[in-house]
């Protein structure tokens, strides 16, 4: 069932004060218990009217490009104003898989949009400049419907620190008074948002909404709040962030996403949907680092055949591995003595693998990329991407990645040759078919 939003009420006094909704989350509450979203971010995502069922959004995890979702959760002006699959299981299980949410308000529109009101009771933004010209009707209602987006959030578990986006759609920019009641909206949108603990984004087309809020950037900087994050409607089909509507300045870096292709249907692991294609980047990705056996490099651009008299860094490497495999129990000195090919042939008898005096690339693909296998694609991090780049760097000479656990382009451009030098489909997903593959040393 869909949750409704919870009553909220402005105080007279201040803007920016929102009584009503709870400000301090109780710990251990849902809206705790999860990770912030999208958080730092650069990949690919879609946006669709009504939220995916669990086995779309399970089939689409496991072999689209798509990494961050967009999801309607408030507004009165929304097409899908029942979203029978957003519960506070679909937030928390989609989060912990590994998806970006991105949760969108459609509320209030410009008051020259002739499209809205959409259902005859849902309120426009209000075109009255007021005594003093400062439009704060339409301020109070940004404010408001903020308050309403936080108070939906809070219950379906988004986390404080998370993106709230507003959906302001394409509107006659031309038209003065239209355009300050707009972006007076969005101040008291921005405002209510900060206020409550969570980044402020707003969607809307390049030329009207977005260009509307840069131009307030550029020329009026002090008498709007302005958004955290843009979402630029530019329907180019390029997968960037750029547009010719704004100053390349504007919110950069890492605070723009894209959405670069309009509706039409995709199919992914069997399952179509009707959907926006959209480009992310947002904050600066990061990935830990790792420490092996002391401070022993396994990070390596190639892994070649290891065998007695091979470089002592790729020996030293091969004892950490073997050593964190519990089937080496020697010094890590980067000879290959006896006690090493022990190890080896030990590591080869336990993987189904020919017994030889010498590691090959197919035993170290088996070798590093021991651990747990969740879905990875362009824009995850971690470990586990790490083990997919040294596997990468093992399976074929000369690939060279970085290992940084940063999956971008090269580690997207590498897995997808190697897809393809194996016969397997070229998806650039990382899908539990591909780790099985890499794990038992495929190669071409």
């Amino acid at each position: 069932m869909f949750l409704r939003p919870l009553r909220i009420v402005v105080a007279a006094a201040a803007l920016a004060t929102i009584a009503g909704v709870t400000t301090e989350v109780p710990a251990g509450s849902a809206a705790t218990a999860n990770v912030v979203t999208p958080g730092n971010f650069r990949g690919y995502g879609f946006d669709q009217c009504l939220a995916p069922n669990q086995t779309a959004m399970d089939a689409w995890l496991k072999h689209s490009p798509y990494l961050a979702v967009g999801i309607y959760i408030s507004g009165a002006s929304r097409a899908c104003r029942n979203q029978p699959n957003l519960t506070t299981t679909w937030i928390s299980t989609q989060l912990r898989k590994g998806w970006k949410l991105l949760p969108i308000t459609l509320g209030p529109q410009a008051p020259c949009n002739p499209r809205f009101p959409r259902y005859g009771n849902d309120p426009v933004i209000s075109n009255d400049p007021g005594q003093y010209g400062n439009f704060g009707k339409a301020r109070r209602q940004g404010v408001r419907e903020a308050g309403r987006a936080v108070g939906v959030a809070q219950q379906l578990g988004i986390s404080a620190g998370s993106t709230l986006w507003y959906d302001l759609e394409g509107f006659d920019q031309t038209n003065t008074d239209c355009r300050k009641a707009s972006l007076s909206f969005l101040n008291g949108w921005t405002t209510g948002i900060h206020t409550l603990h969570y980044v402020s984004g707003v969607y809307s087309s390049a030329g009207s909404g977005i260009w509307a809020l840069d131009q307030a950037r550029l020329n009026t900087p002090d008498k709007y709040a302005l958004p955290d994050q843009i979402w630029i409607a530019r329907w180019d089909g390029k997968a960037n962030v750029s547009t010719s509507y704004i100053s390349d300045d504007g919110w950069r870096p890492g605070r723009r996403m894209k959405q670069y292709l309009g509706g039409h249907d995709e199919t992914w692991g069997g399952v179509r949907i009707n959907i926006d294609r959209d480009y992310l980047s947002l904050g600066t990705p990061t990935a830990p680092g790792e420490r092996h056996c002391g401070g022993v490099d396994v990070d390596l651009a190639d892994y070649p055949p290891t065998r007695l008299g091979s470089d002592p860094i790729l020996v030293k490497a091969l004892q950490c591995l073997l050593t964190e495999q519990q089937v080496y129990a020697g010094r890590i000195n980067g000879t290959f003595n006896d006690r090493t090919l022990a190890a080896v042939h030990a590591w080869q008898r336990a993987h189904g693998l020919k017994l030889r005096r010498t590691f090959t690339r197919q035993a170290w693909m088996t070798i590093v990329t021991v651990g747990s296998r969740p879905v990875l694609k362009f824009g995850s991090t971690g470990s586990s991407v790490r083990r997919v780049q040294r596997a990468l760097n093992a399976a074929t000479p000369r690939t060279g990645l970085t290992v940084n656990g940063l999956f971008t382009r090269p580690t997207d451009v590498a897995l997808r040759a190697w897809q393809q030098a194996t016969g397997r489909t070229v998806s650039g997903v990382v899908n539990y078919g591909t780790w099985k593959a890499l794990a038992a040393g495929i190669r071409n």
